[in-house]
């Protein structure tokens, strides 16, 4: 955040907010006038601080209401079981977040499904069935307190 001013800042905090503000009125908010906040924007996406734009969705309101998170310990942990486990398990569309996790296991996975049996129906068919997965955990969510819709820098 080195090369980042309380202006630029401001743009990113506003942004979160709403993805979808129009130029002109994120300039209004930060104290610029368009153009300059026009470069500043492109400026923050070049250097990597601006990712991109995106819609967060209600999965509950699509159906996709269960949450749960998985542990997963891996039978190898070099380098080509690693890569074989990273390439697989972003095949399996119900795997929303998959970590690398430095504890007593190895990965943890935030898993999103209709109800528990089509959870385990994922865990028992696809998570499972992972390259080199020794053992796994589950840990069902009851309530969401916080989620990146609140998230703020």
């Amino acid at each position: 955040m080195d090369n980042l001013d309380k202006l630029d800042i401001s743009i990113l905090r506003e942004l979160q907010k709403n993805g979808r503000i129009t130029v002109t009125e994120l300039a209004n908010r930060v104290g610029l006038s368009k153009t300059p906040c026009q470069v500043r924007m492109r400026r923050l996406e070049d250097l990597g601080y601006l990712l991109g734009y995106t819609a967060i969705i209600d999965q509950k309101k699509l159906g996709s209401k269960h949450v749960a998170f998985v542990q997963v310990t891996m039978s190898d942990t070099k380098t080509k079981a690693l890569q074989a486990f990273n390439d697989a398990v972003r095949l399996i569309p119900e795997v929303e977040q998959c970590h690398m996790i430095a504890a007593n296991f190895d990965y943890l996975l935030k898993v999103r499904t209709s109800d528990i049996e089509g959870y385990r129906e994922v865990l028992g068919e696809k998570i499972s069935s992972l390259p080199y997965v020794k053992q796994t955990s589950t840990f069902v969510v009851m309530e969401d307190v916080k989620d990146i819709a609140s998230k703020a820098i």
